[in-house]
């Protein structure tokens, strides 16, 4: 076990921010980190599960221990005529893994190309784009008990997955012993770990809506595991895509050609963070009542609307912020991206990086703006720490 003193974490934000780590672990194997959580050295110690950090705002050094993730490997877990299973570990650039299982002919993540972070922040993000959420994707997850060293497995319901949120962003109010006790399942032996599946399944309805049960730096994600169904469909009701099938007078366009039409999208509108520090959309999309959206359309006629299943409407943040003026703007160092209003950026790059109270500056700005205007209080996505 090697921990590294005072380390820098500027490479380490998406956003390029000046802060550093009281102490880092760098975390790439699974029984290391077991036996690490045992330790007095641990226990004694507050911590924070460090992934790709793409959604993560720094406004100061970090005091607790920064677990790094860095678990690679990925794999094909099983194939039926229903589908294909797959697996990544955490560590695992997600674009990456997003290229790879197109490459091996597995269609269905092509949506959610070009997200940055890491396979193991994505249940906690539930990240989407285009249509697609991870949720519509997602199988179950092996994760590891900081409290008690023990690994347990989730499925989807386990995981409480709502738009960009998850058990994992929620912090818990029991006892420590009391998630491990009801879900860990991977360490018995297999008559007892069936009858722990058989009470997880059973207890899936009512688990997600606890918040109690929160896992928020309190559990790391090892794997991920996806299933793909053969049985592939376009999704391509976002406008964009609509827009290039047009385009390329393609009405079912393939799997990879999605991706390279997200790709491009992307690529388009927002920017790189390994060139232009940034976290992606920085505020969620709100939702409205029909009522709400009825009276702004009057209003604004080009309000940017979504309908949702439950009779209400999804708003396009980003015009939000547009419509108030906001695209190009800055305090400090910190800026709304030119060409996405729903970005926001370093602009003074590595050499002269933006704070992250000047993130939160403008942030808070933002906020206000929006909601004199609209009435909607936005609500960051990245995690501020």
């Amino acid at each position: 076990m090697v921990i590294e003193s005072n380390p820098s974490l500027q490479s380490y934000n998406s956003f390029g921010i000046l802060a550093r780590a009281q102490e880092m672990l760098r975390v790439s194997d699974i029984e290391e980190l077991q036996e690490i959580v045992q330790t007095p050295f641990f226990k004694e110690r507050a911590h924070l599960v460090l992934g790709g950090g793409t959604n993560l705002v720094l406004t100061g050094d970090v005091k607790a221990l920064v677990l790094k993730v860095e678990l690679k490997g990925k794999r094909l877990v099983k194939e039926d005529e229903t589908g294909y299973w797959v697996e990544a570990m955490a560590g695992e650039n997600w674009h990456d893994f997003v290229t790879w299982t197109l490459d091996q002919g597995w269609p269905g993540l092509e949506n959610m190309a070009l997200i940055p972070g890491s396979v193991g922040a994505s249940p906690v993000q539930n990240i989407g784009a285009y249509g697609v959420e991870l949720q519509d994707r997602f199988f179950e997850l092996d994760a590891l008990d900081l409290t008690t060293g023990k690994r347990f497995r989730l499925d989807a319901a386990q995981c409480a997955f709502g738009y960009r949120d998850s058990i994992f962003k929620h912090g818990s109010k029991r006892h420590p012993g009391d998630f491990a006790s009801r879900v860990s399942a991977l360490e018995r032996p297999p008559d007892q770990r069936a009858n722990a599946q058989r009470l997880l399944a059973s207890s899936s309805a009512s688990l997600p809506i606890d918040l109690n049960l929160g896992l928020a730096n309190r559990a790391l994600i090892t794997h991920v595991r996806f299933f793909l169904p053969k049985k592939w469909r376009a999704v391509l009701e976002y406008q964009d895509l609509q827009k290039k099938c047009l385009m390329h007078s393609k009405a079912q366009p393939s799997a990879k050609e999605i991706y390279d039409w997200v790709c491009d999208i992307r690529r388009e509108k927002l920017p790189d963070p390994q060139f232009i520090g940034n976290v992606g959309s920085f505020f969620k999309n709100p939702s409205v009542s029909s009522e709400q959206c009825k009276d702004i359309i009057a209003r604004e006629p080009s309000l940017v609307h979504y309908p949702l299943l439950d009779g209400r409407y999804k708003l396009a943040a980003g015009w939000l912020i547009d419509a108030c003026g906001w695209r190009g703007k800055s305090v400090g160092m910190a800026a709304v991206y030119h060409k996405q209003a729903l970005v926001l950026i370093n602009k003074g790059g590595a050499e002269n990086p933006c704070t992250g109270g000047e993130v939160m500056t403008l942030a808070r700005a933002i906020q206000t703006s929006v909601y004199e205007r609209f009435g909607i209080l936005l609500e960051p996505e990245p995690m501020i720490l």
